[in-house]
C-alpha cells in the first residue's frame, strides 16, 4: 500500500501516569484514558503511543518490566486494556505500545532464575562477567550515574545495567532470549496492538569483547557524556536483529514499529537513519531528535527536515518528532 496509516497519519503520545486519573487515586489510568478518546480523536490524530503500562516496580516509572504480558495495577486491568483498544480501534485510532527491550526489571522472573546460579539455563540471557582481577569488567559507565556494572554477591559476578541497578540488560545474542522476547511481542500483536515504540533501540547489542569505551572532552554534566559509546550501543550487529524484528511485525497486517535511537545533543539523522536498514528492512520509523531542540522557526525546522529526510535511505520512511515525556512540553519551548 502506497498509503499507510503510520507513514502519513499524526501520533499522540500519552504518559498513562500524568494524562486524566479516573478514579482519584492521584495516578493516571486506563479508564481515564478512554474518557478521553472522544477529545483525542477531535484532535485529528491517528494513532496513541502509549508509555509503558506493563506490570513494574516502578524504579524508573514502568521502564523497568516485570512481566511483559501483565497491566500493572496502577493502570487498570487486562479487561481495561482491551475496552480502551476497542474504543480507540472504533475511532479509527491506532494504539502502539512502549515496548522496553534493552533490560527488564530485577523483578521480572527471566532474572531471578538468571541470578539464581551460574548454571541456570536462563544465566545468559543477562550479561555477566568475572570482572578483571578484582575490578569492574571495563569502564562502561551507567546513563543515570555510576558503573553499569553491579556486583551478585550470590554468584560472584558481575551484571550489566545500562540505566538503573534494578534494570538489568539482557543478551539479544542468546537466540533462547529472542525467541522468547518475540513471543512476549507476538502476544501483543494477537491482542491487536497496532505497533511498538522501541526504548533505546541502539543500546541492545553490546561489545562481545567488552573493550573499554574511548573517553571524549567537553563540558558535559554526566560522567556518562564523557565517553564516546562505541562498544555499548551502535554496534553492527544490531542490524542482523532488527530484520528478524522487522521479519515478525510485517507477519501481521498494517503493524509498525519506531525506535528511539540514542544519539548526543542535538541529534544524529545519519545514526537514526541507520536503524531503518539500507533496504528499509529493519524499524518501520525512527525519531531523529534534531528538531526537538529547535526554536520556532520555518527556516530551522526546514534544515533539520532536509537533513533528516537526506540520511533517510531511498527504501524507509521519515518521521518527524516535535515531543516526548523526556522533554518539556511542546508549548513551554515554542510559546503560544
Amino acid at each position: 500500500m502506497d498509503w499507510l496509516w503510520w507513514k502519513h497519519g499524526v501520533i499522540y503520545q500519552i504518559y498513562p501516569r500524568s494524562f486524566y486519573d479516573s478514579n482519584g487515586d492521584g495516578v493516571g489510568d486506563l479508564p481515564g484514558i478512554i474518557e478521553k478518546l472522544d477529545y483525542l480523536s477531535g484532535l485529528g490524530i491517528d494513532g496513541i503511543w502509549l508509555s509503558p503500562i506493563n506490570t513494574s516496580p516502578m524504579f524508573d516509572f514502568g521502564y523497568d518490566i516485570s512481566d511483559y504480558r501483565g497491566i500493572d495495577p496502577v493502570f487498570g486491568t487486562q479487561k481495561d486494556f482491551d475496552y480502551f483498544l476497542a474504543e480507540a480501534h472504533r475511532r479509527g485510532i491506532r494504539v502502539i505500545l512502549d515496548l522496553v527491550m534493552n533490560h527488564t526489571s530485577h523483578l521480572h522472573s527471566w532474572f531471578k532464575e538468571s541470578r539464581s546460579s551460574r548454571e541456570n539455563p536462563k544465566r545468559d540471557w543477562y550479561i555477566w562477567h568475572d570482572g578483571r582481577k578484582g575490578r569492574h569488567p571495563n569502564n562502561w559507565m551507567a546513563f543515570f550515574g555510576g558503573r553499569a556494572w553491579e556486583w551478585d554477591e550470590k554468584t560472584r559476578q558481575y551484571y550489566l545495567h545500562s540505566f538503573l541497578r534494578e534494570q538489568p540488560d539482557v543478551n539479544w545474542r542468546n537466540p533462547d532470549f529472542r525467541r522468547a522476547m518475540f513471543g512476549e511481542i507476538a502476544y501483543w500483536l494477537e491482542r491487536g496492538v497496532d505497533g511498538f515504540r522501541l526504548d533505546v533501540v541502539n543500546m541492545f547489542i553490546k561489545d562481545e569483547l567488552f573493550r573499554d569505551n574511548p573517553f571524549t572532552i567537553g563540558a558535559y554534566p554526566r560522567p556518562y557524556d564523557l565517553q564516546r559509546h562505541v562498544y555499548d550501543r551502535d554496534r553492527p550487529e544490531l542490524h542482523e536483529m532488527l530484520k528478524d524484528f522487522r521479519k515478525l511485525i510485517d507477519s501481521y497486517d498494517e503493524r509498525m514499529s519506531v525506535g528511539e535511537v540514542v544519539v548526543e545533543n542535538p541529534g544524529n539523522p545519519a545514526l537514526a537513519a541507520g536503524c531503518l536498514g539500507a533496504e528499509g528492512d529493519e524499524l518501520h520509523l525512527s525519531f531523529d531528535f534534531s528538531s526537538i531542540n529547535q526554536r520556532w522557526s520555518a527556516a530551522g525546522f526546514l534544515k533539520c527536515i532536509e537533513a533528516w529526510e537526506a540520511a533517510v535511505p531511498e527504501t524507509a520512511w521519515p518521521c518527524n518528532v516535535l515531543n516526548n515525556h523526556d522533554q518539556p512540553r511542546s508549548r513551554s519551548r515554542f510559546g503560544g
